[in-house]
């Protein structure tokens, strides 16, 4: 919006990058162009201010499908006044002199022009497609068809717009409609779901089988294990036990030798012994066979009294005191 600045009989105007100001005086225009800043005489000047810069135009266009079904489009169109001298002479682009704001109401009436000649396109590109081609139909091709028919009618071209282009936000249908046509589409999902979850089921049923199979498998070749293992045990311990008996045999063998020996030498040494001391025997007896029998009775008396307790008293009785002597005479007179 340009600004003007108020001063005794004369006015100041300023115009933005994006405003394009005309001056008109007695019918024929002054000054035409963007940005401008002059002054003027409000009694004798009328100015228009056409804006230049981009816009956009979101509005919802109605539509009826070849299958005559309503369907209803989010559009916006994006336009701009590319001849502003020629939009100002269609449109009512005038500004008080005073504040500088539009007399009229220009927008409004561009975007209600522009708005319906938009959804008049896009009812000619709906009407050849069924409601479901509609609904399901990529958004931009439909947008550039729209932008394209905009850019060739002549009415727009009429007021000074350039259309840049207009995009399809979505084309919906009735609310009972879209349900209808998402059933398939939710069914087949569901049967989709279904059948991912009766898949991971059944992998997991799979799974759970093999795993139990290994832990079958891993016990059998546990048991298997253990019984080789007691079989081993048991013929380590036969083992054991006939090395033990064997070697016990050798030493009750070695021990019975040994005995053999030592009985063997006993003997032998007893046998010795034996025949030494019966020679000695002999050898005694030999020489005791000259000696007389009196000496050989001595002999055996100091033998005996060799082997006899030692005697503390002795008591000798007539009886024996007159055996004794009866017995000694007896050996003198022989």
């Amino acid at each position: 919006m340009a600004t003007i600045t108020t001063y005794p009989f004369l006015r100041h105007l300023r115009a933005t990058s994006t405003s394009h100001v005309i001056q008109v005086r007695d019918g024929r225009p002054v000054r035409s162009g963007t940005g401008l800043a002059f002054w003027f005489r409000p009694l004798v000047a009328v100015l228009s201010e056409v804006p230049v810069d981009d816009r956009e135009l979101p509005f919802v266009a109605h539509a009826r499908t070849a299958d005559l079904q309503e369907v209803a489009a989010q559009v916006t169109v994006s336009f701009r006044f590319a001849q502003p001298e020629r939009a100002a002479t269609r449109l009512d682009f005038g500004i008080d002199p005073r504040t500088g704001k539009w007399s009229g109401t220009p927008l409004e009436q561009t975007a209600q022009l522009l708005g319906e000649l938009a959804a008049g396109h896009v009812m000619d590109a709906l009407a050849g497609f069924s409601l479901r081609d509609a609904v399901a139909t990529p958004t931009g091709p439909l947008g550039v068809q729209i932008g394209a028919a905009l850019r060739a009618d002549a009415r727009v071209a009429d007021i000074g717009l350039e259309v840049l282009g207009a995009r399809v936000r979505s084309v919906r249908a009735d609310a009972d409609l879209e349900r209808a046509l998402q059933t398939p589409a939710r069914e087949a999902a569901q049967t989709e779901a279904d059948r991912s979850t009766y898949e991971r089921r059944a992998t997991a049923v799979e799974r759970e089988r093999a795993i139990a199979e290994n832990e079958l498998a891993t016990r059998i070749e546990l048991a298997t294990r253990e019984k080789q293992l007691v079989a081993q045990e048991g013929a380590n311990a036969r083992t054991r036990a006939e090395e033990a008996a064997a070697a016990a045999l050798i030493e009750e063998r070695a021990r019975a030798e040994r005995q053999h020996v030592l009985a063997e030498a006993t003997a032998e040494a007893t046998r010795v012994q034996g025949e030494a001391e019966g020679a000695a025997e002999r050898a005694r007896l030999a020489a005791f066979a000259e000696v007389p029998a009196e000496v050989l009775r001595a002999l055996a008396l100091r033998e005996l009294s060799g082997h006899l307790p030692e005697i503390g008293q002795l008591t000798i009785t007539p009886d024996l005191l007159t055996g004794a002597l009866t017995a000694l005479g007896g050996r003198k007179d022989a």
